[in-house]
This record gives C-alpha cells, structure tokens and sequence, in this order.
C-alpha cells in the first residue's frame, strides 16, 4: 500500500512539472506574438485612418469652395435681372421680396437682400430686414468701390461670422443699388459636428472663421488651441495617445496627443485643419488582440487538460480515501464536541430556568400587588385620619365625603386586583374611548393628599377640547399616576419643587410630566424591572417597568429624556382614536 501511494506521488509530481513547463512556454510564446501584433496592426490601422482623414479633408475642402463658387454668380446674374433693374428704377417694390424668396429656394443661399443707393434694405428673401440701414457694412462700402462681385466677412454680435458677395447694379452708368447674397458655411459646420473629427477654417491672417467648435471663432489659431477647453468634437478626438499610436503624434493638444491634418483652400489664401481621432485604430487592434489571447488560454487550458487525465485517473482513487477518512473523522470529532456542549448547556439551562421561573412567579405577584394597591392604602390612610379628625370636631358631613373616597378606594383596588389577574392574556375587551383629561383629574384627585402634605408645586396645561384615546381608563390613570410619584419624588430636594404637566394633541395625544430634580443617570435600565434609585422601603423599581407594558398594550410608547435646565421629562404618547361612522343599514 505504501509503495503504490509513493508511485501515485511520484506521477502526480510528474505531471504537475510538465504542466508548468507548458504553462510557461504558451505564456512566453503568447507575450511574443500579442506584442509584435501590437505594433504591426497599430502601424498598419492608423495609415488606414491617415488616408481616411486625408480623404475626408479633401472632401471638406471641395465642399467649402463648392458653396462658394456657387454663390459667387448670383450677384452678376440678379444685378442684370430686369425685373430688379426696374423696381429701382421705379422705387416699385412690392413683387421683388417674392422674386427674391423663389430664387434663394432655387439656389440655396442663406439670403438675399436688395440695397437701394443709400444703403437701405428695400427687398429681401428675410421681411424683417426691409428697411434696415446697412449704409456702412462692408458689403456695401466695399461694393460701392469696385465694379465687379466683391466678398466680404463680417462677425456678428453672437460671435459667428457672416459671409456675403455683392455687386453693384448700375443703370446706364447711374448707381441703383448693391446685391447681397450671403452664402451659407453654418449647414457645412453642422454637417462636420455630426462626425468624429475637428474642423476649422482660418483666413489668410491666421483667425479662425469657420470650427466646428463656436467658441473658436473669431480667435487665432494658435490662441483657440491652447486657450478653450476641449469640447464636442474635439474631446472625440484627442482619445488617442502616443502608446496607442505606435508612434510619435504629429502634434498636442491640452497635453493629448492627436493627428493633425491642414490643407489649403483654393479661395483667399483661407486653410482648413482637422484634429483626428485614434480611437477606431485601438478598437479594431484590441479586437484582434482579445481573439489571440483567447486562442492562447484555450490551448493552456487544454495542455493542463491532457497532462492532468493520466494523474487524476491514477490518484482518484488515493484521493477518495482520503478525503472519506478525513471526513469521517472531522465528523465525529464535531459530533463529539457538540454533545458535550449541548449536555453542558441543557444542565445548566434547567437549573437556572428552574430558579428563574420560582423568582419571576414569586416576585411579579408580590411586587406587583405590593406597588399597585401602595397608592390606593396610602391614600385610604390619610382620609381615615382626615375622617376620625372631623368626627372629634363634630364635621359629620365633611366626614362621609371622606368615607366616599375611601370607598371609591376600595373599588379602585379591586378594579386593580382584576387587573392583575388579566395581565398574562393582555386582551383588549375593556378598551373604551377615554378622554385623558378626565384620566388626568382622576389621577390627581387620587394624589391629592400627598399633593397637599408635600410642598411640590403641581402646574396643569390642558386643551379645552377633549383629548379621546381608545384604551382602559384604570390602566392609564395608573400609569399617570406612578408618572406623578416618580416626579413628586425626583424633584422633592429642589429648592422650589415644581411639576407641570403638559397634555396636547397635535399627530397624537402627548401627555408629558416635568421636574425640577436631579434628572436621569441610567437610561439603559430605566425601563427594566427591579431598577430604582429610590431608598429601600420607598419602592421596588416596578413603576415604570409596568407603565412602560400599559403604554405599549395600548399601542403608545413612553419615552423619557433630560432636560436642558435640569430635571427630567416623561412623555406618554397614544394614538388618537377618532370616532367611526356608522354603516348604513
């Protein structure tokens, strides 16, 4: 058995060496062949897009001087049109804007405008223009001067140049009028936008008149390369960069690398220059490279394919039983483990949850009876007093209002012993609409003889309208209640001991209770049972925990917080319930 696993070893050692020798290799042959590719196809693809661009440039440059020529003979044709040459004669115009409009449709020239010898529009293809002053544009100053077709550039307010040929019309050697014909470029530059490259047209003075880019115009060349950011087309073009090129690049623009190509118009000494991009050179070469790499991982993944059959069929075997013992006793040594835990675990959980459940039992019902008839005993005591002093002072009438209360006491408690009996199911039969003011009367009537043996200050804020909540009003009057002790207690060291109670209804109803003491310490225990900060004797620390269940059996909550004076603030907060219609029988 040992001697076959050595043999096993022995030829998966074998078959891993090989499969890194051939790793290796491939991998090395791979790097060879992308890298000459690289350069090869780089070289190859951007001639391809330099011939391109060289086409398109010329393409670009033959439609400029198209545009031009075209429009250049419409000066000479309509200054010797009849029809023209009368209305100046006869300063009758009402048919030529018409003519005009249907020859701009046939020529296709941006407008048209007849000037009469003062320089004013007397017809044009554009209505708006009749009767414009145009006495001192170039146009018309440059026409005056020369007996043939003269061109003229312009720049307009926005910033865009306009350009315009125009003659002078003469009638027997007596001056009638000039002809202006604007020609269109701004078709061509929206034509050139829609493509990937950047044109511009600079004049023989070296100011750009024409760009695919507006903020160009009007600018030298040299000072729109450097000064615009790159925008539109041009951020299209300078994508390109000297490691994609495969070469130097003919110039920079903004720090970018791009292919610049200029041609000369044959008109007025004008260039045209054109920014290209590199970015189909690197798409196309990438998607050759991406094809041989795959080819390559293809033949690595099936070289380690065929070395490594003889090797898992020869050690599939030894592998199984190992992974199965390994398994196996993985197993038992969690089963192990996990039964030790869970016996230890179940040992101590029954002693303690028996332990818990004697305390919890014992301690919520002597607690709880103990804190909730305390207030009621206290109170039936101080009106037992109150009585037996009226009875020696022979007050027999004053004396039955205090047995009344005392026996109001006496229902309340059993009301509170019922209570208790219902906790654990914490059904909802003995909800009812209760108005909290009322609740809150009660409560205080209930405090008042350790209201009038103490020296707090009690200040009450209520709405006049009622305040209805849908709930059980002894319940709630219990929790306003131990709110009050809590209060009268905390803020009993104050120099001038003060409570206010604040109810309001805005998105519910919020009853809030205020004092003056020295405010809370734990908020994390504050709501838990048992937790006091009172002396023994004084309570148990169930108060709240119980208000806190109450708040919440009626779908509230209660909240507590310091305030920035000092003192501490309560807030019960309820839903409000609103009285529903009822069905119509």
């Amino acid at each position: 058995m040992v001697d076959q696993r050595s043999d096993l070893s022995n030829s998966l050692s074998r078959a891993t060496v090989a499969a890194r020798v051939l790793a290796v290799f491939l991998a090395l042959v791979a790097v060879g062949v992308v890298y000459v590719t690289n350069i090869w196809l780089t070289e190859r693809f951007t001639q391809t897009t330099r011939e391109r661009a060289e086409l398109r440039l010329s393409l670009y440059s033959n439609s400029i001087v198209s545009e031009l020529q075209r429009n250049s003979v419409v000066p000479l044709l309509l200054s010797r049109d009849p029809v023209i040459v009368n209305a100046l004669n006869q300063n009758d115009y009402a048919a030529t804007s018409q003519r005009l409009i249907s020859l701009r449709e046939e020529i296709g020239a941006a407008s048209l405008e007849l000037l009469n010898e003062s320089g004013r529009t007397v017809a044009a293809t554009d209505r708006t223009q009749l009767g414009t002053q145009h006495r001192n544009m170039p146009y018309f100053v440059e026409a005056l001067r020369s007996n043939g077709t003269v061109f003229t550039i312009s720049e307009t307010e926005a910033g865009a140049f306009g350009f315009a040929f125009s003659r002078l019309i003469k009638d027997d050697q007596r001056v009638l009028g000039v002809m202006v014909v604007e020609v269109d470029l701004r078709k061509l530059e929206s034509r050139w936008s829609g493509g990937s490259d950047a044109i511009l047209v600079t004049d023989s003075t070296g100011r750009v008149i024409v760009a695919t880019e507006p903020r160009w115009r009007g600018r030298m060349l040299d000072e729109a390369l450097s000064a615009q950011s790159p925008p539109s087309a041009i951020a299209r073009a300078i994508q390109a960069t000297e490691e994609w090129a495969g070469r130097r690049p003919e110039t920079y623009l903004l720090g970018e690398a791009v292919l610049r190509l200029e041609t000369l118009v044959p008109f007025r000494g004008w260039r045209l220059t054109s920014f290209v991009t590199y970015s189909s050179v690197r798409e196309r070469v990438n998607a050759v490279l991406a094809l041989e790499i795959m080819v390559f991982a293809i033949l690595i993944a099936l070289g380690f394919y065929a070395l490594s059959r003889r090797a898992v069929s020869t050690s599939l075997l030894f592998q199984r039983e190992s992974a199965e013992l390994r398994q196996l006793n993985e197993r038992l040594q969690q089963e192990i483990a996990e039964r030790e835990r869970v016996e230890k675990t179940l040992e101590q959980a029954e002693q303690t949850l028996a332990q818990s459940q004697k305390l919890a039992a014992l301690g919520e019902m002597s607690a709880a009876v103990s804190h909730e008839l305390n207030q009621p005993l206290a109170a039936m005591k101080t009106y037992l007093a109150g009585a037996r002093l009226l009875m020696q002072r022979k007050r027999v009438d004053e004396s039955i209002s205090s047995f009344a209360r005392i026996d109001d006491l006496i229902d309340r408690m059993g009301k509170i012993t019922r209570q208790l009996k219902s906790f654990a199911r914490k059904g909802e039969d003995a909800f009812q609409p209760v108005d909290l003011r009322e609740a809150l009367s009660s409560a205080l009537a209930i405090m008042e003889p350790q209201l009038k043996q103490g020296s707090v200050k009690i200040e009450r804020t209520t709405p006049k309208t009622p305040v209805t909540v849908m709930g059980d009003r002894i319940r709630l009057e219990q929790v306003i209640i131990n709110l009050l002790r809590n209060a009268m207690d905390a803020s009993g060291g104050a120099e001038q001991p003060t409570v206010q109670i604040d109810l309001s209804e805005g998105d519910g109803a919020k009853l809030a209770v205020r004092d003056n003491g020295p405010g809370i310490e734990n908020f994390d225990q504050l709501f838990e049972p048992f937790y006091t900060t009172k002396q023994p004797g004084d309570g148990v620390g169930l108060g709240l925990a119980i208000s806190s269940g109450i708040v919440s059996d009626h779908g509230g909550r209660l909240l507590a917080r310091n305030r920035a004076g000092g003192g501490a603030t309560f807030e019960m907060r309820l839903p409000l319930w609103t009285a529903q219609p009822q069905a119509a029988e």
